[in-house]
């Protein structure tokens, strides 16, 4: 398309997986001068997170400039899995894994039931580890339900999101994802819509 003698080129869109380093913001610019995941990505593309991991938080994030992919894989209604490995301190009892598995409230906050793996109790230390499998994306969403069962995260990492996983890559690494594994992503969150 031309307009006013110039020609107009269609953005091609661009799918990134990346290893988020923990101490990094989910954000394209920081007024403070912190390390954001840009200064991770391909420069002199126009792209942007997909959603956010905290700045302590390491693991898998999307980035593209997709805005209706964007939307597909963050908005609540789609209900794509995230998993989680968290280590925390303190120890979570059977009622407490009951109510994550089943779905509760806290400080007026409602939480989707979840799939919880207790992997390691480490009981002279008052720690444990776990897989939580999350299908919402609420703002500090795992710190939060752990806090309502008095216990505080010490350590989080997104070891997947959907059916995609981090294998074969170190912190700060990128890949371009495959068309199929887009396509894959979009399937799954209209599958899981409810439309």
């Amino acid at each position: 398309m031309v307009v006013n003698g110039q020609r107009l080129e269609k953005e091609q869109k661009v799918y990134y997986i990346l290893y988020k380093p923990k101490g990094t913001l989910s954000t394209v610019t920081d007024d403070k001068d912190r390390s954001t995941v840009m200064d991770y990505l391909p420069k002199g593309e126009r792209i942007y997170p997909v959603g956010r991991l905290d700045y302590d938080t390491s693991g898998l994030l999307l980035a593209t400039n997709d805005g209706s992919f964007t939307n597909a894989m963050i908005h609540p209604k789609y209900h794509l899995p995230k998993t989680y490995e968290v280590n925390i301190e303190g120890m979570l009892d059977e009622e407490a894994i009951r109510k994550i598995r089943k779905g509760f409230s806290y400080d007026g906050e409602k939480f989707a039931p979840a799939k919880i793996i207790v992997k390691n109790k480490d009981y002279t230390r008052g720690r444990m580890q776990l897989i939580l499998i999350i299908y919402e994306g609420k703002n500090h969403q795992v710190k939060k339900m752990m806090e309502a069962f008095g216990c505080k995260v010490r350590k989080l990492h997104r070891s997947r999101f959907g059916h995609l996983d981090l294998e074969g890559m170190k912190p700060g690494e990128y890949k371009k994802l495959k068309s199929y594994d887009v396509k894959k992503l979009l399937a799954a969150a209209s599958e899981n819509s409810g439309d």
